[in-house]
């Protein structure tokens, strides 16, 4: 979504999970259980479980947003029931809030170490058709989004063999492959593991225009009071 944040490849689809880095966060944390944000919102609580593992850029960025308080007052400002939930980067009045850098994309690579793809109650960044953009926004999957998952590339220049969206392709330029912002999708850095119940209500609550978003804004604000480190 400039994204306006998404403007989601179902419908359109992959306008932008619009959004629309840099930290220092325990240098043990890949060691330790994974951490855990707490998201209280004004329709109920949901906790997400991190995977710096999989991850780690991507973790700290989301982290030092929690622990500077950016997420607190902001809205989930896009909602649609088939495809995802969104939130992290407007308030109340739809006014976009300041951003850090962007974070690198770590897709590919997040799922060449075993990380999760965007299956029902994954959390993954929103951007724009930029893949190096994600800041602040994020999105919560409510069906599993297959279309929105990076594809790792395969050793090798030319890449011998290359399979993309059913189609096989072979003798790849890697540097081509590596350029291709299709491929990248969108990066997966944790999951919901508690509160499932409260997301399946944000997705069905009634959405229309809203602030400078001419649809899926939910009619009644659903806010992110705080979001809080558990461990």
């Amino acid at each position: 979504m400039t994204m306006h944040a998404l403007n989601p490849l179902r419908r359109g689809m992959l306008g932008a999970l619009a959004v629309t880095a840099s930290m220092v966060w325990l240098p043990s944390m890949a060691q330790d259980a994974p951490p855990r944000v707490k998201l209280t919102t004004s329709m109920g609580d949901i906790v997400l479980e991190l995977y710096p593992d999989k991850a780690p850029k991507t973790v700290e960025n989301f982290l030092q947003y929690v622990k500077d308080k950016h997420y607190d007052g902001t809205v989930f400002h896009r909602v649609i029931s088939n495809f995802m939930v969104q939130g992290g980067g407007f308030d109340a009045s739809y006014k976009q809030k300041p951003t850090r850098a962007p974070v690198v994309h770590e897709g590919q690579a997040a799922l060449q170490r075993g990380g999760p793809r965007n299956t029902v109650g994954t959390v993954a960044m929103a951007r724009t058709n930029d893949p190096q953009s994600a800041s602040s926004q994020f999105f919560i999957n409510v069906q599993n989004n297959a279309f929105l998952d990076p594809t790792p590339i395969p050793p090798g220049d030319p890449v011998p063999q290359f399979e993309y969206r059913g189609k096989v392709y072979k003798d790849v330029p890697r540097a081509s492959l590596l350029n291709a912002g299709e491929l990248y999708g969108y990066t997966v850095f944790g999951k919901v593991v508690s509160g499932m119940d409260v997301v399946n209500k944000i997705k069905e609550t009634p959405t229309g225009s809203g602030g400078p978003f001419p649809t899926d804004v939910p009619k009644t604000p659903i806010t992110i009071l705080k979001a809080t480190l558990e461990k």
